[in-house]
């Protein structure tokens, strides 16, 4: 991607130390990891981005990749003149974008963090879906995303017990552009099949699922972490596929934990 490719890319930057790259899921921005800035900043350098064409940032032209986005987030690194390799933080298409940013920005990564994500690349009727949802986004508008997938991605208990979770999430996808939105569709149809780089990610990774997660499910994930050497797994209780806003105490626990270890 060239220099007047890039987007200008929006990222709170908080505390000092390691530094922490909080990447957010699909079709969200940076306020998904709230919690996480706020703990987890007294001892860390948190840097919680909006990726290209979601919250504050510039979109990129069209069409995108998953690797664009992985080289936006290298360049804003460098942007931002942070030569410590990072632990890259994903969720969902997040860890999508940190298997790309592993593949292309190795030198860049101190450890990952994998979070409600898969490492196979979409089946035909999958991306067949994700183009269908791109046409009628543009179409009908973010509202029509936010209906449809917010209960989806929010687990049983967060249904049930914290309607705040339900409105913030809704709020975030209502308010994301369109064009963003089947812009990162259609990225993530055509993305690559991670799968064949588990056995040699060769820097400390932890795998963490909602337990309530029904799109990248606990056993999925636990296969995952199978495969990639000296790796970590756990199950975020009472959560599904957004985790770390969910059950933020379970999870910054998890991440403490890991961090702690490998820092």
């Amino acid at each position: 991607m060239s220099d007047s490719e890039q987007a200008e890319i929006a990222v709170v930057d908080h505390g000092q130390g390691h530094p922490l790259l909080l990447v957010h899921g699909f079709p969200l921005n940076h306020s998904m990891w709230k919690h996480q800035i706020s703990e987890l900043s007294s001892d860390y350098r948190v840097l919680a981005v909006d990726l290209p064409g979601f919250g504050q940032s510039q979109p990129l032209e069209s069409p995108v990749s998953i690797r664009d986005y992985a080289d936006a987030l290298a360049a804003m690194l460098e942007n931002l003149q942070i030569e410590r390799p990072v632990t890259f933080c994903g969720l969902s298409m997040g860890g999508y974008i940190g298997w790309q940013f592993l593949t292309h920005h190795r030198e860049k990564v101190h450890s990952l963090i994998a979070c409600d994500t898969r490492a196979t690349n979409d089946d035909d009727r999958t991306a067949r879906g994700r183009r269908l949802m791109a046409q009628q986004v543009v179409k009908d508008g973010s509202q029509s995303v936010a209906a449809g997938m917010t209960l989806k991605i929010c687990g049983q208990t967060t249904q049930e017990n914290n309607p705040d979770v339900i409105q913030h999430v809704a709020s975030i996808i209502r308010a994301t552009d369109p064009e963003s939105i089947a812009a990162g569709q259609l990225a993530m149809s055509e993305r690559e099949d991670a799968t064949p780089m588990l056995e040699t990610i060769g820097v400390p990774t932890l795998f963490a699922v909602g337990i309530e997660d029904t799109i990248t499910p606990p056993d999925e994930m636990k296969l995952m972490a199978d495969r990639v050497n000296n790796s970590r797994y756990v199950e975020i209780p009472y959560a599904g596929h957004l985790s770390p806003l969910e059950n933020p105490i379970a999870f910054n626990t998890a991440v403490r934990s890991f961090l702690e270890s490998t820092v």
